[in-house]
Protein backbone atom coordinates (compact mmCIF):
# COMPACT_ATOMS: atom_id res chain seq x y z
CA UNK A 1 0.00 0.00 0.00
CA UNK A 2 1.38 3.39 -0.91
CA UNK A 3 2.13 6.18 1.55
CA UNK A 4 -0.84 8.29 0.41
CA UNK A 5 -3.33 5.48 1.14
CA UNK A 6 -1.69 4.71 4.46
CA UNK A 7 -2.00 8.37 5.45
CA UNK A 8 -5.66 8.35 4.42
CA UNK A 9 -6.35 5.35 6.66
CA UNK A 10 -4.30 6.84 9.49
CA UNK A 11 -6.50 9.96 9.31
CA UNK A 12 -9.70 7.92 9.22
CA UNK A 13 -8.61 5.87 12.23
CA UNK A 14 -7.41 8.92 14.16
CA UNK A 15 -10.72 10.74 13.55
CA UNK A 16 -12.67 7.69 14.75
CA UNK A 17 -10.50 7.51 17.86
CA UNK A 18 -10.90 11.21 18.60
CA UNK A 19 -14.68 10.99 18.22
CA UNK A 20 -14.92 7.95 20.51
CA UNK A 21 -12.79 9.65 23.15
CA UNK A 22 -14.93 12.81 22.96
CA UNK A 23 -18.09 10.74 23.36
CA UNK A 24 -16.63 8.84 26.31
CA UNK A 25 -15.62 12.08 28.01
CA UNK A 26 -19.09 13.48 27.46
CA UNK A 27 -20.67 10.38 29.00
CA UNK A 28 -18.45 10.56 32.06
CA UNK A 29 -19.16 14.25 32.61
CA UNK A 30 -22.91 13.75 32.16
CA UNK A 31 -22.99 10.87 34.63
CA UNK A 32 -20.93 12.67 37.25
CA UNK A 33 -22.68 16.03 36.84
CA UNK A 34 -26.16 14.62 37.16
CA UNK A 35 -27.48 15.32 40.64
CA UNK A 36 -31.06 14.43 39.88
CA UNK A 37 -33.11 12.95 42.69
CA UNK A 38 -36.02 10.80 41.58
CA UNK A 39 -38.50 10.10 44.33
CA UNK A 40 -40.51 7.97 41.90
CA UNK A 41 -38.98 4.47 41.67
CA UNK A 42 -40.11 4.10 38.05
CA UNK A 43 -38.25 7.25 37.00
CA UNK A 44 -35.18 6.09 38.88
CA UNK A 45 -35.35 2.66 37.23
CA UNK A 46 -35.67 4.28 33.82
CA UNK A 47 -32.57 6.43 34.51
CA UNK A 48 -30.60 3.38 35.66
CA UNK A 49 -31.68 1.43 32.59
CA UNK A 50 -30.55 4.28 30.34
CA UNK A 51 -27.22 4.48 32.15
CA UNK A 52 -26.64 0.74 31.82
CA UNK A 53 -27.39 0.93 28.11
CA UNK A 54 -24.98 3.87 27.70
CA UNK A 55 -22.27 2.00 29.60
CA UNK A 56 -22.68 -1.09 27.38
CA UNK A 57 -22.25 1.12 24.34
CA UNK A 58 -19.13 2.70 25.83
CA UNK A 59 -17.72 -0.77 26.58
CA UNK A 60 -18.14 -1.73 22.92
CA UNK A 61 -16.49 1.53 21.95
CA UNK A 62 -13.61 0.81 24.35
CA UNK A 63 -12.98 -2.45 22.51
CA UNK A 64 -13.15 -0.58 19.20
CA UNK A 65 -10.58 1.92 20.53
CA UNK A 66 -8.21 -0.98 21.18
CA UNK A 67 -8.72 -2.21 17.61
CA UNK A 68 -8.07 1.29 16.27
CA UNK A 69 -4.83 1.51 18.25
CA UNK A 70 -3.77 -1.88 16.90
CA UNK A 71 -4.56 -0.76 13.33
CA UNK A 72 -2.46 2.38 13.82
CA UNK A 73 0.38 0.18 15.09
CA UNK A 74 0.04 -2.00 11.97
CA UNK A 75 0.34 1.12 9.82
CA UNK A 76 3.54 2.08 11.67
CA UNK A 77 4.89 -1.46 11.32
CA UNK A 78 4.06 -1.66 7.61
CA UNK A 79 1.59 -4.51 8.16
CA UNK A 80 -1.67 -2.62 7.57
CA UNK A 81 -3.95 -3.97 4.87
CA UNK A 82 -2.54 -7.50 4.94
CA UNK A 83 -4.82 -10.41 5.90
CA UNK A 84 -3.71 -12.22 9.06
CA UNK A 85 -5.03 -15.52 7.71
CA UNK A 86 -3.81 -15.78 4.12
CA UNK A 87 -1.29 -12.93 3.88
CA UNK A 88 -3.01 -11.38 0.84
CA UNK A 89 -3.80 -7.68 0.55
CA UNK A 90 -7.13 -6.57 1.99
CA UNK A 91 -9.14 -4.60 -0.56
CA UNK A 92 -9.26 -0.81 -0.17
CA UNK A 93 -13.07 -0.82 -0.25
CA UNK A 94 -13.15 -3.24 2.69
CA UNK A 95 -10.61 -1.17 4.59
CA UNK A 96 -12.63 2.00 4.00
CA UNK A 97 -15.75 0.26 5.28
CA UNK A 98 -13.96 -1.23 8.30
CA UNK A 99 -10.43 0.12 8.69
CA UNK A 100 -9.72 -1.99 11.80
CA UNK A 101 -10.22 -5.26 9.94
CA UNK A 102 -7.44 -7.82 9.92
CA UNK A 103 -8.99 -10.29 7.45
CA UNK A 104 -9.72 -10.09 3.74
CA UNK A 105 -13.34 -10.63 2.80
CA UNK A 106 -12.78 -14.25 1.74
CA UNK A 107 -11.11 -15.26 5.01
CA UNK A 108 -13.66 -13.37 7.12
CA UNK A 109 -16.53 -15.01 5.23
CA UNK A 110 -14.98 -18.43 5.83
CA UNK A 111 -14.42 -17.65 9.52
CA UNK A 112 -18.07 -16.63 9.94
CA UNK A 113 -19.24 -19.75 8.08
CA UNK A 114 -17.23 -21.96 10.46
CA UNK A 115 -18.66 -20.11 13.48
CA UNK A 116 -22.22 -20.77 12.27
CA UNK A 117 -21.51 -24.45 11.75
CA UNK A 118 -19.66 -25.15 14.95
Amino acid sequence: MDAENLEEFRNILQEQMDQLLRDAGKTVSEMTDEKTNFPDPTDRASLESDRNFELRIRDRERRLLNKIREALERIDAGEFGVCEECGEKIGAARLRARPVTTYCIECKTEQERKERIG
